[in-house]
């Protein structure tokens, strides 16, 4: 196979590769490539990929970790945003792009946030990428917020943001609450910013993301109403869960003081304290919740937020 072999890095080899091939880390994209070959075998490690087993990566770089994966015998297809670097890619791995079978790479050139990315692998396929940053909610919501989605993910993520995703009640938010609700989630090992190059500001993490069975959610018109009674939720989300939706939606505040006594939550605590099967607890105690225009207003505007 054409330019693949043993998974060997380091940032003299990744600062020799991008000089040669007339590229450079672009800050704008959150380019930041991974240089420690431990933490590289052990993402690959954890994916476990399978021969001829099917593999999305998201922004693949400079194909270290397509090298790797490919190396196992997966069929990759990777989406890249930079050109420089899909042409990089094309040209490194010629022998085997838009080949079929094990072993083999599709590389889509384009922003993964425009690809219908649960339909670009067919089923049973995993995820397996070092995530730029700033798009890491936003492809989650992607990935997890519709079917078909991926039998297992294992990325690189911001150390923060994988630890808000895996955090237990107390220290919840609405990201937490959407993965945990869609997945079990487990963070595999911290990454510092010597890892990479260039050096980033912040620490990373490697997490580990199971989605349940397709049959285990709710409808999809009462997982709507869930996300808008969380949303409503986390717009205060260290104020006391009776006040903010008695504020935050259009019910009368008896209602909800008895939909919290059924779903046995005390009026009280705080958004973040509260587990996903509290979420549907209450839901299911609440009733139709309904929506006025200054709440469809303000769930469209912490989605946004979620999302970025």
């Amino acid at each position: 196979m054409s330019g693949s072999g043993p998974v060997r890095v380091d940032p003299a080899r990744i600062q020799r590769t991008l000089r040669e091939a007339g590229l450079h880390a672009r800050h704008s994209l959150s380019q930041n490539f991974l240089v420690d070959v431990d933490v590289l075998e052990a993402i690959l490690a954890e994916a476990d990929p399978r021969p001829g087993g099917g593999v999305l990566e998201i922004g693949p770089g400079l194909g270290f970790l397509t090298a790797g994966l490919l190396e196992a015998g997966a069929e990759v297809t990777a989406v890249e945003l930079d050109a420089g670097l899909a042409a990089f890619l094309r040209q490194r791995f010629a022998a085997v792009l838009g080949q079929a079978g094990p072993g083999s790479l599709r590389l889509i050139e384009g922003d993964a946030l425009d690809q219908a990315l649960t339909r670009l692998v067919p089923q049973p396929y995993d995820v397996v990428a070092n995530l730029p940053y700033h798009i890491t909610s936003p492809i989650l919501h992607r990935l997890l917020g519709q079917p078909p989605r991926p039998r297992r993910l294992v990325l690189m993520v911001q150390r923060e943001v994988a630890e808000r995703i895996a955090a237990r009640p107390g220290g919840l938010s609405y990201l937490s609450v959407f993965v945990q609700y869609h997945a079990t989630v487990r963070i595999v090992r911290r990454v510092p910013p010597s890892a990479f190059e260039p050096v980033p500001a912040v620490d990373s993490a490697v997490i580990a993301i199971e989605p349940f069975a397709e049959d285990d959610r709710l409808a999809p018109d009462a997982e709507d109403a869930l996300w808008r009674l969380v949303q409503a939720a986390f717009r205060e989300r260290r104020k006391m869960i009776h006040n903010v939706l008695a504020r935050q939606l259009p019910l009368p505040g008896e209602r909800i003081t008895a939909a919290l006594a059924e779903a046995g939550i005390a009026p009280d605590r705080r958004p973040q304290t509260l587990a996903v099967g509290e979420w549907l607890r209450l839901l299911e105690t609440l009733g139709p919740i309904g929506s006025d225009e200054r709440g469809r207003r303000a769930d469209r505007a912490a989605d946004r937020a979620a999302r970025s």
